[in-house]
């Protein structure tokens, strides 16, 4: 094998509200007559099964007449975050940056933005749950994988166990990463979090679900211990604030 590399980084972005401004499940609930769910659909919701919460929906607006162009307009509504085109611009030219986007939303949806955001040939893997439209027009959707070794991950998608995956075949492509860099603002993005060495960076956003869980960690250690976390953690609130820590970091 070829000697290893290390001068290129992995950017790593979750999706909904991170590299977009929105979720985007929940945005596509704007379709549902009158914009709400009914109490039997709302019902379904579980913790562990949002995927299978989510299918139900897509079945629901289909029965009430949303099309696949009709879902796919919707998401065509759905703007970057603040900073995050700056961002991309920024390291898509450098010439050392991968970068992946591990979400536990779907493939119609992720890919379909990117498309709009002429995205597509920056980002160079998506790991996310599989969906199409059938025969008769619904989304449908899988399972990423199912699993049942990360307590901290819903049993369809453990991006953890995804990103040591993504990090070790490109090791054995002879590309090691000099710094990874990861974007979120979710508690299942704490469990990738936990993976990232010491010259990495854990980047959860402001306010958000896992920047509360972190502040909490520092206070109780739970769900883990605070010192589990080995990455240099700098909080975000739009792109531009990743795109300074980035400069900083090409710098040192």
């Amino acid at each position: 094998m070829s000697s290893l590399k290390s001068n290129r980084n992995l950017l790593v972005f979750d999706f909904d509200h991170s590299l977009i401004d929105e979720n985007s499940d929940v945005y596509i609930i704007k379709l549902a007559p009158g914009g709400e769910l009914p109490e039997e659909i709302k019902n379904l919701y579980a913790d562990d099964g949002w995927t299978e919460y989510m299918g139900e929906i897509f079945k629901f607006l289909h029965r009430n007449g949303c099309t696949p162009s009709s879902i796919l307009s919707c998401m065509s509504e759905i703007e970057l975050t603040e900073g995050m085109k700056e961002l991309l611009d920024f390291t898509s030219t450098s010439g050392s940056f991968d970068h992946i986007i591990i979400s536990d939303s779907n493939s119609v949806f992720i890919r379909h933005i990117l498309e709009e955001k002429k995205l597509t040939a920056v980002i160079h893997k998506v790991f996310t749950n599989p969906a199409q439209f059938d025969a008769a027009g619904c989304l449908t959707l899988q399972h990423y994988h199912t699993q049942d070794w990360c307590t901290l991950s819903t049993v369809n998608l453990c991006k953890g166990h995804i990103l040591k995956s993504y990090i070790e075949e490109r090791e054995k492509e002879g590309v090691e990463y000099n710094h990874v860099i990861y974007v979120g603002d979710g508690f299942n993005d704490l469990c990738p979090g936990l993976s990232l060495r010491e010259q990495d960076v854990f980047m959860p956003r402001f306010g958000f679900k896992l920047h509360r869980v972190i502040k909490k960690m520092e206070q109780t250690n739970k769900p883990v211990k605070r010192s589990e976390l080995k990455a240099s953690i700098v909080t975000w609130e739009t792109g531009l604030d990743i795109l300074n820590h980035v400069q900083f970091l090409l710098k040192m």
